[in-house]
């Protein structure tokens, strides 16, 4: 088979179908090992029908590589395909037996075969600077709160503000609003009524505010790469729609000279 033949397969849509259904199915097997029960009675069929997903997959690297080498490494998806099938090659014996538990790294390439996924990652991806400034604002935070926190509680409650370490893992949990009015603040305030004072303005400023900027920086991200996306689409249909009107004229042309040298000759 041809490059070119090679290259027409792999991208037809049942191709990929397959491909993504042989994903999906991995990971069931994947999760029925976890089951003693199960591989008891059908261990040895999985172990079997995985080893033989993973041949498939090798396989369809090894075709892609073949139809289009250059191409491929200019592929980020194509190369994250890469590495999560090298690491399911790799013998998961002796110190190595903890790699096992990746086999499962497999399903992630449904995020490389479905283009809805690839669209959400790469906007996370392209939101990461954005995202930044926002992680350094919610650190200075949580370091100047832990401090506060640390010094006003610790003798009280060493358990959760023993330390800066301790006390920003207990704003932490305060911050995602799990059992931090029962659980944590309200037995503070049974020490220190006055501490609402302290945890109220941390909630509003993390909470209420520095978290809705992530999410806006992600919205804006996942925003900007659909509008990309659809920019793309558009030029590529203008461009197939100017070669078609270039192409009529040439044939309008070709028929006005034709007709012209019929006229003459008759």
């Amino acid at each position: 088979m041809s490059r070119e033949k090679l290259k027409h397969l792999l991208q037809l849509p049942r191709f990929e179908g397959i491909i993504l259904a042989i994903i999906v199915i991995n990971a069931i097997i994947l999760g029925l090992e976890t089951s003693p029960g199960t591989m008891a009675t059908v261990g040895p069929l999985l172990l079997t029908l995985d080893q033989i997903i993973l041949a498939i997959f090798v396989l369809e690297i090894t075709a892609r590589l073949i139809a289009d080498f250059k191409g491929f490494w200019r592929d980020p998806w194509r190369i994250f395909d890469f590495l999560i099938i090298a690491i399911a090659l790799i013998p998961a014996t002796g110190a190595l037996s903890v790699l096992r538990a990746f086999r499962i790294l497999r399903v992630l390439r449904l995020i490389s075969t479905v283009k809805a996924m690839r669209r959400v990652v790469t906007g996370l991806l392209s939101a990461l600077p954005g995202m930044g400034s926002i992680v350094l604002l919610l650190g200075l935070i949580f370091y100047v709160f832990a401090v506060i926190s640390t010094k006003l509680y610790a003798g009280a409650f060493p358990q959760w503000f023993g330390s800066i370490g301790e006390s920003s893992y207990t704003l932490f949990q305060i911050m995602t609003l799990e059992s931090w009015s029962m659980g944590i603040v309200r037995p503070v305030m049974d020490e220190f009524p006055f501490a609402w004072m302290l945890f109220v303005p941390f909630i509003i400023a993390t909470a209420f505010t520095v978290l809705n900027l992530f999410i806006g920086v992600i919205v804006d991200a996942m925003q900007s790469e659909h509008e990309t996306e659809a920019r793309a689409e558009r030029d590529a249909m203008m461009s197939e729609t100017e070669m078609i009107l270039s192409e009529v004229r040439g044939l309008r042309k070709e028929i006005s000279d034709l007709k012209s040298k019929l006229q003459t000759s008759g």
